[in-house]
């Protein structure tokens, strides 16, 4: 059996381990846009496909595709469901649970988009902790020009940003105690992220939660249609047995 893994996060590079530990053929996909990635075990290709076209001429010679990319990268989540729809390559989707269970997520401002998000930080008041992501920043830049930010992103801005902010380059995981520190630490009484689920950022949750902090939560964008999904390693790793017989 061989697999096309679209990866770049925890549960793609946990499945990668599983498969290769089990002789099955796999190729990582990563989209390029971390400088210094995690690269998972096995093969890997780094960079985009040209679109649903460029994935579809792809697929031939994939048994089955599973798209284990971030739950807001939307754009490839699209293409492949197009691509393996038009190919008849069986396509799985796995994405870890989102925050909506978490004990305090009745008491967060939840949101459909990021400019939304900096609209309803602009109207809270204190310093601000954007965790939204580099290639989300220009949707906060106007509506915070004149508030305290602190961003946190993986790789370095490139983008000048308003002179009251301050970029810190962190990778995740992140535990509750650190986060609640660093919090303190710069006086935050906003905390702006998303949807992205998973145990590894929950940490900035707990923590805001405990300091009684405004938290905004950019809700997911919509899966395909017609996509079967799993929210874990093992659950696609039965897929994947059943589809090799």
């Amino acid at each position: 059996m061989r697999v096309l893994l679209l990866g770049g996060t925890a549960e793609a590079r946990e499945l990668a381990a599983a498969l290769v530990d089990a002789d099955v053929e796999v190729v990582s996909s990563l989209a390029g846009r971390v400088a210094r990635p995690r690269l998972p075990a096995g093969s890997v290709r780094v960079g985009g496909f040209g679109g649903v076209e460029g994935l579809t001429a792809v697929l031939d010679g994939y048994d089955a595709v599973v798209d284990a990319t971030h739950p807001f990268a939307a754009t490839i989540s699209a293409s492949a469901a197009q691509a393996c729809g038009d190919t008849g390559v069986p396509l799985l989707r796995l994405a870890r649970p989102g925050w909506e269970t978490h004990p305090a997520a009745g008491r967060w401002q939840w949101v459909a988009s990021h400019e939304e998000a900096a609209a309803t930080a602009a109207a809270s008041d204190g310093p601000v902790f954007l965790t939204t992501g580099r290639q989300s920043l220009d949707r906060f830049v106007g509506p915070l020009e004149s508030r305290t930010v602190l961003v946190r992103v993986v790789d370095p801005v490139t983008d000048p940003l308003p002179p009251g902010w301050t970029v810190l380059l962190s990778r995740g995981p992140y535990e509750v105690a650190p986060e609640r520190e660093l919090m303190v630490t710069h006086g935050v009484r906003v905390l702006v992220t998303k949807d992205s689920g998973g145990a590894h950022t929950q940490g900035k949750l707990d923590a805001a939660h405990e300091l009684g902090l405004t938290v905004v939560v950019v809700r997911r964008p919509t899966a395909p249609g017609g996509v079967e999904e799993v929210g874990d390693v093992p659950a696609a790793v039965r897929w994947l047995a059943r589809r090799a017989g």
